[in-house]
C-alpha cells in the first residue's frame, strides 16, 4: 500500500548496475514507495544481481520475468502489474540514477497543484549535452509560474512544445497518477526507436494538468548498455529507423488538425528516411546488400521514401559534378 511504484526496466550485461539504480530509490529522501522490476530476459538476471541485496530491499521489491520484448513491453509489464493502491507511479531505467529529492518534490508538487503528469529536469553533462532543464525552457517557451522553490512551471501548449524539440523530457524524470497510468500504454512494437516520443504525448494529452519541475531529478547512465545504443553501422538501425518513422507517422494522426504540429512532424520523418538511406548507401559502399526486405516493407507504407532516394541521388550527382569542375 505504498505511495509510489517505481517501474525499472532491467536487461543489461554487467552486474552492479541494477544495484547502483536501486541504491538510489533507496536513498530518496520520500521513502514511501514500492518497485517492480521487470527483467527482459536480461543476458545478467536480476535475482541473481540481487541475491545477495539487503533483505529489507527484497521486502519491497517485486521481479517479474518475462520473455524479451524491448523497454517498452518490460514497462507495460510493470505498469500492468501497479497495485491498485498505488497514487504515483514513477519510472527509472536501469542505467541512470535518481537524486535524493526526486520523490518528494514530485509527491508534493503533483499533490499541491493537482497535476497527473509531472516532469523534472535531468542533471547536465557532457555526455549527454542535448538535454536541458526547465528554466532554459521557460527562457525560450514562457509559461506559467506555480512555484519558485523549486522552480514548477506550466505551459498551455505542453504537446506541441515538445514535437518542436523533446530534449527536455526524459522518462526515467517522469511521474504519473492514476488516471494517466491506468490508461496509456507503451507500443512495444516500436523497440529501439520513438516509443517514449509517442508515449510522452499520449500521457500530455491524457492528463488533466502537467507540471514540469526545473529541479533535476536524475542523472543519466554513461553509456553501459543502454537499449538505444546503435549507430548507424549497426544491424537494428534501419529498423530503428523505420520504427521511428512509424511513431512519428502515429503522432502526425494524433495531430492531424493541427497544421503547425504536423509541419514538425513531416519534418522528422524526412530526417528518419534520409538516415535509413544513406544508412544503405553505406552497406553498399562497405560491400554489403542493401536491406531490400524492411526497404520494401517502408516503401509500401512510405511512396514519399522513393522521393527522397531520388532526392538523395541527386544531390550526390550535383556535388560530384561540382567536385570535378572544381578540379
Amino acid at each position: 500500500m505504498a505511495t509510489f511504484t517505481v517501474i525499472i526496466p532491467f536487461y543489461q550485461r554487467e552486474p552492479g548496475i541494477l544495484t547502483r539504480a536501486l541504491q538510489s530509490v533507496f536513498s530518496q529522501s520520500f521513502v514511501d514507495f514500492d518497485i517492480i522490476v521487470v527483467d527482459d530476459e536480461s543476458p545478467h538476471n536480476a535475482k541473481i544481481e540481487l541475491r545477495d541485496a539487503d533483505p529489507t530491499w527484497l521486502e519491497r521489491i517485486r521481479i517479474i520475468e518475462q520473455k524479451n520484448g524491448g523497454p517498452g513491453a518490460a514497462r507495460n509489464t510493470g505498469l500492468d502489474a501497479v497495485p491498485a493502491e498505488t497514487r504515483f507511479v514513477a519510472l527509472l531505467d536501469s542505467d541512470d540514477v535518481w537524486l535524493p529529492d526526486h520523490l518528494t518534490n514530485a509527491f508534493e508538487s503533483m499533490s499541491r497543484f493537482g497535476a497527473e503528469c509531472y516532469w523534472a529536469s535531468m542533471q547536465a553533462s557532457e555526455e549527454f549535452y542535448y538535454h536541458f532543464g526547465m528554466a532554459q525552457l521557460e527562457k525560450t517557451e514562457g509559461g506559467t509560474r506555480l512555484s519558485e522553490k523549486p522552480l514548477i512551471i506550466e505551459l498551455q501548449d505542453l504537446a506541441s512544445v515538445m514535437l518542436r524539440n523533446w530534449s527536455f523530457l526524459h522518462l526515467t524524470c517522469m511521474v504519473m497518477s492514476r488516471p494517466v497510468f491506468e490508461a496509456v500504454r507503451f507500443e512495444p512494437e516500436l523497440r529501439l526507436a520513438a516509443e517514449d516520443v509517442l508515449f510522452f504525448c499520449d500521457c500530455i494529452l491524457k492528463s488533466k494538468r502537467t507540471i514540469l519541475c526545473d529541479e533535476p531529478g536524475a542523472a543519466r547512465g554513461m553509456g553501459i548498455n543502454i537499449f538505444h545504443s546503435i549507430d548507424n553501422q549497426s544491424p537494428e538501425f534501419l529498423r530503428q529507423q523505420f520504427n521511428t518513422w512509424v511513431a512519428l507517422d502515429t503522432l502526425e494522426q494524433r495531430f492531424s488538425n493541427r497544421p503547425g504540429d504536423v509541419a514538425s512532424i513531416a519534418g522528422y520523418k524526412n530526417t528518419a528516411r534520409r538516415q535509413a538511406l544513406w544508412s544503405q548507401a553505406g552497406r553498399m559502399k562497405r560491400r554489403q546488400s542493401p536491406e531490400f526486405g524492411l526497404l520494401a516493407k517502408w516503401v509500401m507504407r512510405d511512396p514519399a521514401l522513393i522521393r527522397a532516394a531520388f532526392e538523395l541521388g541527386a544531390g550526390k550527382l550535383g556535388m560530384g559534378a561540382r567536385e570535378r569542375s572544381a578540379t
